[in-house]
């Protein structure tokens, strides 16, 4: 074992829930979860809608909290039991589909980048922008291969162009890990294969991806580790090739499937 591997493995994991709850308006949204996830790890949140999957990112976010706190319950960000935004900032990179719904106005490219830097919607007059927020900018834009719309207005892009702008807003702030809710609703064939290859490149630069999907054909190659959710419940958690199979994606959804394997990524069919 090398010595930075031994040091990700005794530093306290990223996110450590045991038995959390989580009641909205009379609703139980998560129950009794218990979910550990590593620095820089590659992981994919599946299972169909209601599933409990947003409700889950909420909590690690800290927008939600356990209805019913007490010892036998552990609720953690890096082995932390309280944190403030900026350090879940530095650490965690969150771009969702309710995000995109705010940025549907005439904000360029490069504002949309720039915002992550002050978590607003766009730019304001009392935003400084400094030199080094506009060439970190530019470096995460060509990234992305996204440079192109750098002086585009976000109303006249694509959905899948969107996407990669919000990902470059996430990433201003160097986080570790990059959380992806529902990343590929509304993505068009071209767009999906397009978004597929960007998510890649970023999992291969180092940083670790939460990945939460209803969509099998989501989960890329790197990702190496999947958690299946249903009823706000954790059904099945571990390897990919051991989770991915005919029974537990058909029980999952509830409708009979056959699971295949193609260049790594896997599909489901026969339903």
């Amino acid at each position: 074992m090398t010595d930075s591997t031994a040091g990700a493995q005794q530093s306290p994991p990223l996110v450590e829930f045991k038995n959390v709850s989580v009641v909205r308006d009379g609703h139980r949204l998560l129950d009794s979860v218990s979910l550990t996830i590593r620095e820089g790890e590659h992981i994919a949140i599946l299972g169909p809608n209601g599933a409990g999957k947003s409700s889950l990112i909420r909590a690690i976010t800290r927008e939600y909290y356990p209805s019913s706190p007490g010892p036998e319950v552990t609720f953690r960000f890096r082995g932390q039991d309280t944190w403030d935004a900026f350090s879940l900032r530095s650490h965690l990179g969150v771009v969702s589909a309710d995000l995109q719904q705010t940025f549907v106005r005439r904000i360029s490219g490069r504002e949309v980048v720039l915002s992550g830097f002050f978590s607003s919607i766009g730019l304001f007059l009392s935003h400084e922008v400094t030199d080094a927020m506009e060439r970190k900018a530019d470096e995460i834009l060509e990234f992305l291969d996204v440079a192109h719309l750098a002086d585009r207005p976000m109303t006249e892009i694509s959905s899948g162009e969107a996407r990669r702008l919000l990902i470059g807003r996430a990433l201003v702030h160097d986080p570790g890990t990059l959380v992806l809710d529902e990343p590929t609703n509304s993505l068009d064939l071209h767009a999906l294969h397009t978004f597929r290859k960007t998510l890649r490149k970023i999992a291969q630069s180092g940083t670790g991806i939460i990945l939460v999907t209803h969509n099998l054909h989501d989960i890329i190659p790197e990702i190496s580790r999947v958690v299946l959710m249903r009823d706000g419940a954790v059904r099945q958690d571990g390897p990919k090739a051991e989770v991915l199979t005919d029974d537990a994606i058909g029980g999952l959804f509830r409708v009979p499937v056959r699971v295949r394997e193609e260049d790594g990524y896997y599909y489901a069919t026969g339903y």
